[in-house]
């Protein structure tokens, strides 16, 4: 490997730990929700809203604050980030009630709508000729991480210390990724980032938009019953607090296994890999109720899970990138965005069907949806131009 290549895979690996940051604050509540709303005296689906403010507020803000910082060289962009992000985290840790910590909330919810909506295409592109697949795999990474480590460690120091430490932590530990990415991360001019004048051709790419409404579909679907894993094991299964843990550990872990599929398969059998993920997903929230009693069961389930939620969530970025070369920035901001109505969406939706039907329905209604993105996902992966 030359110097420059290391270099480069330097800089895609500080992309991939900014990544675990971001992805460990996004998701961390999922698995503290039940801490979190005794501390406040309401019930963990109350507090799940946190989710739904937290992942609207990117939805809504992705592309406009893509726009405006579009312009900006992206090294200083990112360290800016960084800082607003750490400062969310403190004022989240001395949240006096719930609603200074949706305020504080918010604030980490505006930073992360800018970085997810750049990071990708600079993984891409700042990783040696051919290997964006590959840098897309190290970002992902960053994720699997979150879920692996981030998510499992927080909630034992929230179960440990309070919710509130770990969300220090988190803070803590942007700041020190901030010192890394400014020692490591090159000057990064900002290109390809498109503008307003690049929607109107987006609009006109029916594979764009096809992937778009699937991803709202089935990302609804998804966080409509993992939102509430957490209470749905524990009131439902009736795990103990370590075996829900060990299940968060398990699912983490399965999103190396689907880093290292999508790597190697997706570019081979793109239209193959893309709805096996789609079937894996739909059939393990279908039965996530007819396991909850065994725990070994509820452990293969939540690997296959993670496994098809990881893989797929590379393929969808990946496809967006393919249909939008010319204007990456906007549209993987408004695949952020729309990411994001689907996390809300499902936090939601899951919140209300616990209501109409009874924790142990999430599954169910998640799978219901599942079934619905899967019709859709066939149409998409038929197209002439998914491929590629």
């Amino acid at each position: 490997m030359s110097q420059n290549d290391a270099s480069r895979w330097l800089s895609v690996f500080a992309l991939a730990f900014g990544a675990f940051i971001f992805n460990t604050t996004e998701f961390i509540p999922i698995a503290l929700l039940s801490d979190i709303g005794r501390s406040f005296a309401v019930p963990p689906t109350e507090a799940g809203i946190m989710i739904t403010v937290y992942a609207w507020v990117v939805a809504l803000l992705s592309l406009p604050l893509m726009l405006l910082t579009r312009n900006l060289e992206r090294r200083m962009l990112l360290l800016a980030l960084f800082g607003l992000f750490a400062a969310g985290h403190v004022l989240s840790f001395f949240a006096w009630n719930f609603q200074v910590l949706l305020a504080g909330r918010i604030g980490i919810a505006l930073t992360h709508a800018v970085f997810w909506s750049i990071t990708a295409a600079l993984a891409v592109r700042i990783a040696p000729q051919g290997k964006g697949n590959q840098a897309l795999s190290f970002l992902s990474m960053g994720t699997v991480l979150a879920m692996v480590l981030g998510i499992p460690i927080g909630r034992v120091i929230g179960n440990a210390y309070g919710w509130r430490l770990s969300f220090l932590l988190i803070g803590a530990v942007a700041v020190l990724t901030a010192a890394v990415l400014a020692k490591n991360l090159p000057k990064l001019p900002s290109v390809n980032s498109g503008s307003l004048a690049s929607l109107p051709l987006l609009v006109k790419r029916g594979g764009l938009l096809q992937l778009y409404a699937f991803t709202v579909l089935m990302i609804t679907a998804h966080f409509t019953a993992y939102s509430y894993i957490e209470p749905f094991v524990s009131q439902v299964g009736g795990f103990a607090p370590d075996q829900v843990t060990v299940l968060l550990v398990i699912y983490g872990v399965a999103g190396f296994i689907g880093s290292f599929l999508f790597g190697k398969w997706f570019a081979k059998h793109s239209k193959v890999f893309f709805l096996s993920c789609c079937a894996v997903m739909a059939v393990s929230m279908l039965l996530l109720y007819p396991l909850s009693a065994s725990p070994l069961a509820v452990y293969v389930l939540c690997f296959l899970w993670g496994t098809g939620i990881s893989a797929l969530g590379l393929a969808m970025v990946s496809r967006v990138l393919h249909f939008a070369s010319d204007a990456t920035d906007v549209a993987t901001s408004i695949y952020s965005a729309l990411f994001n109505v689907g996390i809300g969406g499902g936090a939601l939706f899951g919140h209300y069907a616990e209501g109409w039907f009874g924790m142990k329905y999430i599954g169910f209604t998640g799978a219901a949806l599942a079934a619905a993105a899967l019709l859709l996902a066939y149409f998409l992966a038929n197209r002439r131009d998914f491929a590629g």
